[in-house]
């Protein structure tokens, strides 16, 4: 099933159905909802005078964020989907953009704390906002790292679970390719990543043969290995913080002088891990929105200004 089998009917002026014609056995929606999104509204934030200037918004209803021109808002579908077949089935949210759809399809990668997070959720909507398809897979099988786990479990935790990791990212290209690349609504795919996910940004890129991917955003990617980034033929962004003890100033700058094609590195002064997608302070937000911009910029121009 292609995207372009995805019909939307309004049964009222808030509620939405998400139909999907499934021919194929390797897609099965079970939960899907709709929602209209505020592009600079990031619902993990901590700033205390935005919570103020905004309620926050559920996936099962349609609400439009205070203080939002209607107009420049997106409506995102999601639905709750399996992909793959037999024991290599993954579960993953799709949410796709409905006003302004570019066709393109963007890969996102938590970090450990899973799929169902609702900070990377939160920014899935966000990157769906723009116009994009995004793929947000299960890549632990249900069994995220939990921060309640003793800190002395989590290297054997991490030794198990990367395994599962690779498995469930190799099915979720594999789909991807499938629905968007052979389908031939997108050219290129985009890959975006978070911590463990940032580091697994690079490992796929290292590993593309096939050329499946057109660019990549690591943001503090962990355990990055810079021979390995030196495979990489497409443009990557790695953003980071320079008090980001879990990736390090010096691995990203390593990667900066070899300029692995055409990538770019962006240090954020003063900002530790996770200060993206978990801001935890004012200054976190600011710098976090800046990021996102410089994200959405690298995407728009490297897989949709490319495609036309």
């Amino acid at each position: 099933m292609g995207l372009t089998s995805a019909i939307i009917m309004a049964s009222s002026a808030t509620t939405y159905r998400y139909l999907l014609s499934a021919p194929n056995p390797s897609f099965s929606p079970r939960l899907s909802f709709s929602k209209i999104c505020n592009p600079s509204l990031n619902r993990c934030r901590r700033s205390l005078s935005r919570k103020k200037s905004y309620r926050r918004v559920c996936c099962s209803q349609v609400q439009i964020e205070e203080g939002t021109d209607e107009e420049a808002c997106e409506l995102v579908n999601g639905a709750e989907v399996s992909i793959g077949e037999g024991s290599d089935t993954v579960p993953a949210y799709l949410l796709s953009a409905v006003k302004n759809n570019n066709g393109t399809g963007i890969l996102l990668l938590s970090d450990v704390f899973g799929f169902e997070d609702s900070c990377t959720r939160d920014f899935a909507y966000r990157i769906a906002c723009n116009g994009y398809n995004v793929l947000l897979p299960d890549l632990f099988n249900g069994d995220p790292w939990g921060k309640e786990r003793p800190k002395s479990l989590y290297e054997e935790w991490r030794a198990t679970h990367n395994q599962i990791a690779t498995k469930n990212i190799t099915t979720s290209i594999k789909w991807m390719v499938e629905e968007f690349v052979a389908a031939g609504i997108s050219k290129k795919l985009g890959i975006v990543g978070f911590c463990f996910g940032g580091g697994k940004v690079i490992e796929v890129l290292a590993e593309d043969d096939e050329g499946c991917f057109g660019l990549g955003v690591s943001f503090y990617g962990t355990r990055i290995d810079p021979s390995v980034a030196a495979k990489v033929k497409v443009p990557v962004l790695y953003i980071t913080g320079d008090e980001d003890p879990l990736c390090p100033v010096k691995v990203v700058e390593e990667i900066e002088r070899e300029n692995v094609g055409g990538s770019k590195v962006v240090v954020f002064k003063g900002r530790g891990h996770g200060f993206v997608h978990r801001p935890a302070s004012v200054e976190d937000d600011t710098d976090a929105e800046e990021a996102f911009t410089m994200m959405r910029n690298w995407l728009h121009n490297g897989l949709v200004v490319e495609k036309k």
